[in-house]
């Protein structure tokens, strides 16, 4: 079973569902209002957590309702909650709107995320004991450095997810084994619009990167092998919210039982397709039961080599 501990932040997402996203200055009378436990740390430890994998976080939360809530639904998805802090003040919430698309547009505030600028007792001990470290940028950078410092220190894989979007420190891509931006945040990263031409550019800073590309799959480039592209599973969806965090969970989970990185991107991009039919972050996360049905009965397309 593969051990993983998540370094990221924990939020409430405030989410609206809109018909149409209103433009700057315009109001706009939405459908429908939900409170739901998210943060991009939290989404990918429950992910994690019910694809199979055993699953501890760092993290914090604050004295308030919502950081209550959120601990309690990180504990009934069976993920440790010993690292994750309580501390004066409020938690970290999310500003949601969602189309009627499935597209959407979110405000972090981050509350008591930011302050996990460093590691706390106990939390190394955490990360050495694992088999990956996922981290992402919703937390300070000091918070996300000294993670990976730690997992580096131990021989711990370390995953990044670059969101939301900003200029990495050189520090941070050294210590980083695999990366997974999605298209959008390599461009931002490299500059480059082509998928194939920003894995090249990022494979020289870290050695392997899987770049989603929403409904076109994902691709994973490596230094020592031709690129792979990985199709999507065409499905309808409701709310994207999460897609991202449930590919990364799922994929870890996967890779770190031992699939092939290809085999475990299809994983990955079966438990997306199922997230992204509900509503919801973390409350639209599938099982692994339900992950491997759907993969039992809807046939995908072999991975296939791409020329870069």
């Amino acid at each position: 079973m593969t051990h993983l501990t998540v370094l990221g932040s924990a939020n409430m997402d405030l989410v609206a569902y809109v018909p149409k996203a209103p433009r700057r200055g315009q109001t706009v009378t939405g459908r429908e209002f939900r409170t739901v436990p998210g943060g991009k740390g939290a989404n990918q430890a429950i992910a994690a957590a019910r694809a199979g994998g055993t699953v501890a976080v760092i993290g914090a939360v604050g004295d308030d309702d919502f950081g209550a809530r959120m601990r309690r639904t990180l504990v009934d998805a069976g993920v440790d909650t010993t690292g994750l802090r309580t501390v004066p003040g409020p938690s970290g919430t999310a500003h949601i709107v969602v189309d009627d698309d499935g597209g959407n547009a979110i405000v972090v505030v981050p509350g008591a995320n930011g302050t996990v600028t460093a590691l706390a007792t106990g939390d190394e001990a955490r990360i050495a004991a694992s088999g990956a470290l996922l981290l992402q940028l919703e937390l300070p950078m000091e918070g996300v450095l000294a993670g990976a410092r730690a997992a580096r220190a131990h021989g711990v894989r370390t995953v990044l997810t670059p969101a939301p979007a900003q200029p990495l420190p050189a520090e941070l891509l050294s210590l980083t084994d695999l990366l997974v931006p999605n298209e959008h945040e390599a461009a931002a990263l490299t500059g480059a619009d082509d998928p194939y031409e920003a894995a090249r550019l990022l494979l020289v800073q870290v050695p392997e990167v899987v770049i989603t590309l929403g409904e076109r799959g994902s691709l994973y480039a490596t230094r020592d092998a031709d690129p792979v592209t990985v199709p999507a599973f065409p499905v309808d969806a409701v709310d994207t919210t999460a897609a991202g965090d449930t590919f990364v969970g799922a994929l870890t989970v996967a890779y770190g039982e031992g699939h092939p990185m290809p085999k475990a991107m299809a994983w990955a991009a079966a438990a997306s397709a199922l997230a992204v039919q509900r509503p919801g972050a973390s409350s639209s996360m599938p099982t692994r039961t339900e992950i491997e049905t759907f993969c039992t009965t809807v046939r995908t397309d072999e991975a296939r080599p791409q020329e870069a």
